[in-house]
């Protein structure tokens, strides 16, 4: 009996798996022939690029989540990277593409060091520390006017030249090539036994150290990895806008990954993806209508409701549905 229900474990996680990849399959072909459905509408191409620089940073903040840490100053990393990849584009007449692997690296760098002063720090203490940093970093790099142009802001050279027909094509496919690099890359960390070390730290912190995990070097890892993705994201949006300013610190920027996440589904690899584009389709989608403020409104309704009625988020829909087919059958 045991042995019977062992296998139909495996059978049915055989078949989730399954779903699961042709589902990304499908998801990746309507990605890259979008531009081709839509035509070369600017402000659509340009909703899809923030999209995809989003979904990198919310995969990134989920990431660390998936160690047990929680982070309500992201924005510093995503802020970082931007101006690291700014200024050296600037300064050595490097291509935004080589500058924004370095922007990634110096957040790195300095999530480590952030890491090492709080690695032992639970729960909502390290989320205060995080945020405490973002502000700290805000202040420091408008006061910085001489490298960063202070509250002004500097340029930043564009990701693909304007000069380029069509250049916001090309970005799209850039950013969605390394949107999938980097969901790959997460989805390869995840299912290691890096992943694993993760999962269980996040579960219990105690019965980990008991089992022989580094709990230390694995909590420094994932606050390397997601500081790295958060600078690559905010690199990469200020290289489409063509300029960045103290206000990519604003707490906007850190708590919209929270949101992305929690309403897409925590510690999942689809849930930020999910997140980030039904919310992001809710509020362009009300902004078209002329609802400005009063989208925020909604989506912070929808944010309550989720919690309250789908706390594993929109990735648990399908499952509550078959649960209530299953039910009524």
């Amino acid at each position: 009996m045991r042995l019977e229900w062992m296998n139909l474990k495996n059978t049915l996680k055989r078949d989730m798996i399954r779903s699961k990849t042709a589902l990304a399959v499908c998801s990746g072909i309507l990605a890259v022939l979008l531009p081709l459905v839509l035509g070369i509408n600017y402000y659509l191409m340009t909703v899809l690029i923030i999209m995809l620089v989003f979904i990198i940073y919310s995969s990134a903040w989920n990431f660390l989540a998936l160690s047990g840490q929680g982070s309500l100053g992201h924005a510093a990393f995503f802020g970082l990277g931007g101006y690291a990849s700014a200024i050296l584009a600037r300064s050595l007449e490097l291509p935004p593409l080589a500058t924004i692997l370095l922007g990634g690296i110096f957040a790195a760098c300095i999530g480590v060091l952030i890491g090492l002063t709080c690695v032992r720090l639970r729960e909502w203490f390290l989320a205060m520390v995080t945020f405490g940093f973002a502000v700290i970093t805000h202040t420091i790099t408008a006061e910085l006017s001489w490298l960063t142009g202070g509250w002004d802001g500097i340029p930043a050279k564009k990701l693909v030249p304007v000069t380029i027909p069509n250049y916001i094509v090309y970005e799209y496919y850039i950013l969605l090539f390394i949107a999938g690099a980097v969901i790959l890359t997460l989805y390869l960390i995840t299912r290691s036994r890096v992943g694993l070390a993760l999962e269980a730290i996040r579960e219990n912190e105690l019965e980990a150290k008991v089992m022989g995990i580094n709990v230390t070097r694995y909590k420094l890892t994932a606050f390397a990895v997601s500081a790295f993705l958060t600078g690559i994201a905010g690199a990469l949006e200020i290289h489409h806008f063509g300029y960045i300013t103290p206000e990519v610190y604003g707490i906007d920027i850190s708590f919209w990954p929270i949101i992305y996440c929690i309403s897409g589904g925590l510690f999942t690899l689809e849930g930020p993806i999910l997140g980030t584009v039904i919310i992001t389709i809710l509020s362009e989608g009300l902004k078209s209508f002329g609802w400005t403020y009063e989208r925020l409104i909604l989506i912070g309704v929808i944010l309550i409701l989720v919690v309250i009625f789908l706390p594993k988020g929109f990735v648990s829909i399908p499952n509550k549905l078959k649960s209530r087919l299953k039910s009524h059958a």
